[in-house]
C-alpha cells in the first residue's frame, strides 16, 4: 500500500501528517511512503530528512499515485478530483460542515476516515488527535496570554517590594484546560477554572486550580466526554458566578466547545468592560465562533482596554511537537485499519465504525447524517 502525504494549505497550517520517524516505522511495516516536496517545511522537516527515512519525495501531481492520502487538515476538492477512484484518506475532516467534500468523496467511492471521530475509549488513545493537539493548545495558550500581560504570574519577594501572582481564570477542564491549569500553576499564577461537567471538579483540584461549582447542573448533556448540550438556564448561572471573578482576573482562557455547533458565548462585551485594563483574554473556540462575543479570528486586539487573542490554530505554533504527536496518532490509526496489503478492518468494531464517514460511494458515518440531513 502506498501512502501518500500532501502539503497542508490551509492558511496559518504549519504542521505536516507524517514525521521522518513515523515514516521509519512505516516502511518497517512493509508500507511505501510518498511525500509531497516541501510538505514538513514549516516543521522543519526537510525533504533530506524524509528520504533519509525512506519516504520519496515527489511534486504534488506525483503523490496522487497513492492508495491512501493523508493530512492534517480536510482535503480540497480540487485534491479529492486528482485521486484515484476507490482510495482512502485520512484527516482531521469534521465531515459535517463540508458537505461538498462528502459529496466529492461519494462520488470517486472514496473511503475517509475522520481523525476528529476518533471514540474516546482507552484502546484509541494512542490515536486520538483531538487530545493530543488540544494537550499542546493549552499549554500554548498560556505563554500566548503571559507574552501579552503587562505582569509576571508568579509571587516574588524583592527589596522593592513584594509582587503579587496574576489571577488566571480558565473556562474548560476538557484536555486544553487541564494543561492550561498546569502551565500556568507552574509558572505560579492562582488558578480558577469553571466546567459544565461537575465531574471535572477533582482533576483540576488534582492540579492545584480551584473549582468554580454552579449550583443546579440541570440540563447538561455529556457524551463521549464532550458537552453535547448546555441547558440557557445553566449558561446563566454560570455568567452570574463569573460575573464577579472575571473583574479580578488578569488571564482568561476560554476553551469550551460543543459538537456540531457554535461555541457558546461566555465572556460578553459587558463582561470585558468590567475588566482591569491591561488584562488578557485568549479564546481557543475562536474557529468555531469563539466564546468572547469580541474575539476576532486570527487577530490580536484591544478593546475596552483588554487584549483579546483570537489565534485560530494554537497547536501549529508548536509545529515540530504537534506533528510528531499528530503522525503517531494518524500512523496508529492507520495500522488498526490496514497492513501494507490494503485495508483490514471490520466495519462493525468500535474505532473503525467511529471513524469511518464515506464508503463506496455512502455517507455513512451516523452523526454526520444527522447533521447533514443525508
Amino acid at each position: 500500500m502506498k501512502i501518500g502525504v500532501l502539503k497542508e494549505t490551509k492558511e496559518f497550517e504549519k504542521r505536516v501528517a507524517l514525521s521522518p520517524d513515523v515514516v521509519k516505522l512505516l516502511i518497517k511495516k512493509e508500507f511505501k511512503v510518498i511525500i509531497e516536496s516541501g510538505a514538513g517545511e514549516f516543521s522543519y522537516f526537510l525533504d533530506a530528512d524524509f528520504e533519509a527515512a525512506g519516504a520519496q519525495v515527489v511534486p504534488k501531481k506525483e503523490v496522487f499515485l497513492a492508495d491512501v492520502f493523508l493530512k492534517v487538515n480536510a482535503f480540497t476538492l480540487e485534491e479529492v478530483a486528482e485521486m484515484p477512484k476507490g482510495a482512502a484518506c485520512i484527516s482531521f475532516l469534521y465531515a459535517y460542515q463540508l458537505p461538498d467534500l462528502v459529496k466529492a468523496f461519494n462520488e470517486k467511492q472514496i473511503q475517509s476516515f475522520s481523525m476528529d471521530a476518533v471514540p474516546r475509549i482507552s484502546r484509541a488513545q494512542k490515536m486520538d488527535a483531538l487530545s493530543s493537539q488540544a494537550n499542546l493548545a493549552g499549554y500554548k495558550a498560556v505563554l500566548l496570554g503571559a507574552n501579552h500581560l503587562g505582569k509576571i504570574f508568579p509571587l516574588m519577594m524583592t527589596a522593592s517590594g513584594t509582587i503579587t501572582p496574576a489571577k488566571v481564570l480558565i473556562f474548560g477542564a476538557g484536555v486544553a484546560g487541564l494543561q492550561a491549569i498546569a502551565t500556568a500553576k507552574r509558572l505560579g499564577a492562582i488558578v480558577e477554572c469553571t466546567d459544565v461537567r461537575p465531574e471535572t471538579k477533582e482533576q483540576v483540584e488534582s492540579l492545584g486550580g480551584r473549582f468554580l461549582t454552579v449550583e443546579g447542573v440541570e440540563g447538561v448533556k455529556v457524551e463521549g466526554g464532550y458537552a453535547k448540550e448546555v441547558s440557557a438556564e445553566y449558561l446563566e448561572k454560570q455568567q452570574q458566578l463569573i460575573r464577579e471573578k472575571i473583574k479580578d482576573a488578569d488571564l482568561v482562557i476560554t476553551t469550551a466547545l460543543v459538537m456540531g455547533k457554535q461555541s457558546p458565548i461566555l465572556v460578553t462585551e459587558d463582561m470585558v468592560k468590567s475588566m482591569k485594563t491591561g488584562s488578557v483574554i485568549v479564546d481557543m473556540a475562536v474557529e468555531s465562533g469563539g466564546n468572547c462575543e469580541l474575539s476576532e479570528k486570527n487577530k490580536t486586539v484591544v478593546k475596552h482596554g483588554v487584549t483579546l487573542v483570537g489565534e485560530s490554530n494554537l497547536p501549529s505554533l508548536l509545529p515540530v511537537n504537534a506533528s510528531q504527536l499528530y503522525a503517531t496518532n494518524i500512523s496508529t490509526l492507520l495500522l488498526h485499519l490496514a497492513n501494507s496489503s490494503g485495508f483490514t478492518y471490520d466495519p462493525e468494531e468500535e474505532i473503525a465504525k467511529g471513524v469511518l464517514i464515506t464508503k463506496d460511494g455512502e455517507l455513512v458515518h451516523p452523526f454526520t447524517k444527522s447533521i447533514l440531513n443525508l
